[in-house]
């Protein structure tokens, strides 16, 4: 399990995978309280008034994680960074490679969790083969985890089947977010390939789970969130 001092209500991010800053706004005032922490991705920030969604979110309360994946050169991904600095953004997402993950971090100066991309969980052997990687994907993983904690990051973004390895490999003070979470079961149309479960996740070592579709496509969105708020609670006791 892990072992980062993390409130249990905290653990759980919702990703708010909606088209418009208006939707995601009613979005949240339904969830209430049940959800503590929000991404926002790259649909949504491309939509307009995405800052001032941001801004409407952290003053209410709420974390944000901005999921960008930025990739561009060095200086540019760390001028990037500096502008959310003084956001409330408490995570932001970054590819690349050392010299762009180390600018990314630098440029945080604490003021943003840098989380390096490790491999997406919507590609599987096949996709990875077509891109040219003759390695395993927990081999992948694990070089660009550790890339990630020398080049300054504060974590990685990884699938809950990683985790574990990721927990034996690196130093506990990289944080693992995990996407690509699913406690019910699958659509046939899922894009998601690496997938794990709530209790998988955390078990293995995950400090954060992603979960979207499953509470965003629900009958009552904030039921589907408690519920899985009630599993994460029994998980992290007392926290």
């Amino acid at each position: 399990m892990t072992r980062a001092a993390i409130p249990a209500r905290e653990r759980l991010i919702f990703a708010m995978d909606v088209p418009a800053a208006d939707t995601a706004r009613r979005l949240a005032d339904r969830l209430g309280d049940s959800i503590t922490f929000y991404k926002l991705g790259l649909e949504l920030f491309m939509s307009g008034g995405a800052f001032e969604l941001l801004d409407w979110m952290v003053g209410r309360g709420k974390k944000v994680f901005l999921d960008l994946k930025l990739f561009d050169v060095p200086a540019t991904v760390a001028g990037a960074v500096r502008n959310l600095r003084n956001r409330g953004v408490t995570f932001t997402t970054v590819h690349g490679n050392q010299a762009i993950m180390e600018a990314a971090a630098e440029a945080a100066e604490g003021g943003v969790g840098i989380l390096a991309v490790t491999v997406l969980t919507s590609l599987d052997r096949g996709d990875l083969d077509d891109l040219g990687f003759q390695c395993d994907v927990e081999q992948l993983v694990l070089s660009r985890a550790r890339r990630a904690l020398a080049a300054g990051c504060a974590g990685v973004v990884s699938s809950g089947l990683e985790a574990k390895m990721l927990r034996a490999g690196v130093d506990d003070r990289l944080i693992v977010v995990t996407p690509g979470i699913r406690p019910v079961e699958n659509r046939p149309a899922d894009d998601q390939k690496r997938v794990v479960g709530v209790a998988e996740a955390f078990g293995n070592g995950a400090d954060y789970i992603v979960v979207g579709r499953p509470i965003r496509d629900a009958a009552d969105p904030r039921i589907a969130a408690e519920a899985i708020q009630a599993t994460i609670a029994g998980l992290f006791p007392g926290r």
